[in-house]
């Protein structure tokens, strides 16, 4: 009923529908990003003498919570793939708000060691589901010319949620701030039950005219017009010409085809880019870091962090206007080599010692997160749902955010122990060196994808320039 009621207040051809539902539809992303920056701001909290728990927590067990998140979200990504491709999108996004709701419920519950890190253990099935579902769905729902742009959306409300844990956990108590993060998923799943499921599902389904219908409304146009035809013909086509989309099929598909496979190498490589530059262990152990460069500052630790999170909002939104401008490739390279220098100089800070130039950890740890937001974060995910066809997103999503998980759950459970033992300077040197021999790599090797169909894009993967610059960035 809401999707027709939106329709009458719509020009023809607006995308007004195709922002709604893509508003809504990061919802769930919104909250895993509070779930993320939760662990800032009552991570000390918990381990202080003012604790919430029976007795301050162990400084091992806020490591465990950290890395549990990813150490579950590895497996279940694979359940949502099976979810997504047999139950369809809009299920997959609301079990996503549930499994959230869940989490923040539980630590309502109990503040005992088993219940919070179960707890977070559960914000493993959340992970999942927003990073296996929501870049599909917004590839389906979106034309063309804006798809970049509302794929920013996706990271843009988990910094969002970053943002708003930050502040509140700093000016509200424990319990006010899980009741107002529980209220996120809740509110999710009572609107998004009037959304509609992605025409390629529905399609997929057998069901042509329900397709044609939620075409129509997405496109602000008449179920009758020719665009809306000439789109569903192309879908029908897409559907009819690749393989069957099993699971096993894709994943033979994938190994077997030279570009196919070039193009997943790629997708993997950028991935471990974006996840090894170090901005989720600064988000989750913001204060303790900031604790650490405190010298000179009047605001806390947990201001700090809540300034960066504004830096890092602010960088999603530039990403939702770059991304268009300057192209996927470009945006990517350039973020990820400003990232390294920033982190560079940020553990030449802490290996020098924080006696002089105290601005100089927050500036940099500033600058690195906004790289992050505006083009380390959102592009990798753009340029996967542009390299794969329809019958293989779903796949290739699943394997390369089952192996993002694996790495970040090993990143969050050694960073509290490496700092303390050898110093953080190590630790951002590491994160550095990471992303300027992925710049070198992205310059060499990734395709720029914008406006650009699959075929064009595989026809230059299967250029021996390609196969060439990668071998020589593997010599480095």
């Amino acid at each position: 009923m809401l999707k027709y009621t939106v329709k009458k207040y719509c020009s023809e051809g607006s995308k007004v529908n195709q922002i709604i539902v893509a508003s809504l539809m990061v919802m769930p992303v919104l909250s895993y990003g509070t779930a993320v920056g939760w662990l800032s701001p009552m991570g000390p909290r918990l381990m202080s003498e003012d604790t919430p728990a029976a007795e301050p927590v162990h400084p091992d067990v806020i490591s465990w919570m950290a890395s549990i998140v990813y150490l579950v979200g590895t497996p279940s990504v694979f359940l949502f793939a099976f979810i997504v491709d047999n139950f369809g999108r809009k299920k997959a996004l609301m079990l996503t708000s549930f499994s959230m709701a869940l989490c923040w419920a539980l630590k309502l519950y109990s503040t005992e060691t088993w219940a919070l890190i179960t707890a977070r253990a559960i914000v493993g099935f959340g992970v999942s589901g927003c990073y296996v579902v929501t870049p599909l769905y917004i590839k389906e729902i979106s034309e063309d010319a804006i798809r970049g742009t509302l794929g920013s959306l996706v990271v843009l409300s988990q910094n969002l949620g970053n943002l708003v844990v930050y502040i509140m956990g700093e000016y509200l108590c424990y319990h006010a701030t899980l009741w107002i993060c529980l209220a996120i998923p809740l509110v999710h799943i009572l609107i998004f039950m009037a959304m509609p499921e992605t025409p390629s599902f529905l399609l997929k389904s057998g069901k042509v005219e329900e397709a044609r219908d939620t075409l129509a409304w997405l496109r602000c146009r008449q179920n009758t017009d020719a665009m809306v035809e000439d789109e569903l013909q192309r879908l029908l086509l897409e559907l009819e010409t690749k393989s069957t989309g099993k699971f096993f099929s894709a994943l033979k598909t994938i190994v077997t085809d030279r570009s196919t496979f070039r193009a997943f190498r790629i997708t993997l490589t950028i991935t471990i880019a974006r996840e090894l530059c170090g901005c989720l262990a600064v988000l989750h152990f913001a204060s303790l870091i900031f604790s650490q460069a405190a010298g000179g500052w009047v605001l806390t630790a947990n201001q700090q962090a809540a300034v960066l999170g504004v830096v890092q909002l602010i960088g999603s939104c530039t990403a939702s206007s770059l991304v268009e401008r300057t192209g996927r490739k470009v945006l990517l390279g350039t973020t990820c080599l400003v990232s390294g220098l920033s982190l560079g100089a940020l553990g030449a800070w802490f290996w020098v010692g924080s006696g002089t130039a105290a601005w100089l950890p927050v500036s940099a740890l500033c600058l690195c997160i906004y790289c992050d937001a505006a083009g380390l974060q959102p592009v990798p995910f753009v340029v996967m749902t542009e390299m794969f066809s329809f019958q293989l997103r779903g796949t290739v999503t699943s394997l390369v955010i089952a192996f993002a998980c694996a790495l970040v759950s090993v990143e969050l459970r050694v960073f509290q122990p490496i700092a303390a033992s050898v110093g953080l300077y190590v630790v951002f040197f590491i994160f550095s060196g990471v992303c300027l021999v992925s710049t070198v790599y992205i310059a060499c090797c990734v395709p720029e994808t914008k406006m650009r169909t699959i075929e064009e894009i595989y026809a230059e993967l299967a250029g021996k320039k390609t196969e060439d610059c990668e071998a020589s960035v593997t010599r480095l």
